[in-house]
């Protein structure tokens, strides 16, 4: 169940409605907002009827959820959510063209690095940077990137990278779709305060999308961008292709930010300025690209 709070209620009256959750044997998230509170009653809601919630004070409406996401859900919060950082909005009007990389940030409007990619051949992991190595590189872009007033979004493969990334000063966590599935690195982004990116990987549907990023949201992190950077492909050559449908559905449900990295995707052999367009029409708010933001106008 998510009760709906009225603008500006006040602290005795979210008390009010946290006892009756308690009362019933169920237990409550609440997540503040600017104007808004918002309470999650988390177990067995059939214990309830949405009028025994409504006839308390300053509770705006009570609404049954029937899917495991409640506080990323459009029940909640029907309008878009916009998450800005350096100035950028993430969920705004403005559809963003993020940079993959440093080559193409003139003109973008945020970049996207990968600093601690690892190869997958073992005799091309040799020739790998070293973690120092790695560290170093990723600052210098930072650096280069901030000084040029651009949000970085850095993707992180380890739990243990998070602190390298945040004394960098990295402004988005990317989670790739390999992590999905961690529940421990999950927990902890979750207790940031920091915006992040959540990937789905190629076998994931759009609910285990939606629950991985509920999983965030419990633990208090609401500055979540669903990232969708391809599902499986039956092209033996292109593993990847661009998931419209998931977008799509998720923009329906959730209420939050959609980014889409088609960097490496395939689409029925659709260049990248089309591979665009095509996220875009299914409702992504930014698109990571190799390309020029000149050449995907």
């Amino acid at each position: 169940m998510i009760i709906v709070m009225q603008k500006n209620a006040t602290p005795e009256a979210v008390a009010n409605v946290v006892r009756l959750i308690r009362a019933k044997g169920l237990h409550e998230h609440v997540s503040q907002g600017e104007e808004r509170t918002i309470i999650g009653a988390v177990g067995d809601e059939r214990v309830f009827l949405p009028h025994e919630l409504e006839s308390l004070p300053e509770v705006e409406r009570a609404i049954r959820v029937l899917h495991d996401w409640r506080i990323i859900s459009r029940e909640t919060q029907y309008e878009d959510g916009v998450i800005r950082v350096r100035g950028v909005d993430f969920g705004g009007d403005k559809v963003l063209n993020i940079a993959n990389g440093a080559q193409h940030q003139a003109g973008s409007d945020a970049v996207y690095i990968d600093p601690f990619f690892v190869p997958t051949s073992p005799y091309a992991l040799a020739d790998a940077a070293s973690e120092k190595e790695q560290e170093k590189r990723m600052r210098a872009q930072l650096e280069t990137a901030h000084a040029a007033g651009k949000p970085v979004l850095v993707r992180i493969r380890d739990v243990r990278q998070i602190p390298a990334a945040l004394s960098a000063e990295a402004d988005i966590l990317y989670l790739g779709g390999e992590l999905m599935s961690n529940r421990a690195l999950q927990d902890e982004v979750g207790r940031l305060n920091t915006p992040l990116v959540l990937c789905k990987d190629k076998h994931h549907l759009f609910n285990d999308w939606l629950v991985a990023a509920e999983h965030i949201a419990l633990k208090g992190n609401h500055h979540i961008i669903l990232g969708e950077a391809g599902t499986l492909s039956f092209e033996p050559d292109h593993q990847y292709r661009l998931d419209v449908d998931a977008i799509a559905r998720v923009r329906q449900l959730s209420y939050l930010p959609v980014l889409a990295n088609i960097s490496l995707l395939w689409h029925n052999g659709m260049p990248q300025e089309v591979l665009r367009k095509l996220a875009v029409a299914a409702g992504a708010n930014a698109v990571v690209s190799s390309l020029p933001p000149a050449d995907l106008r």
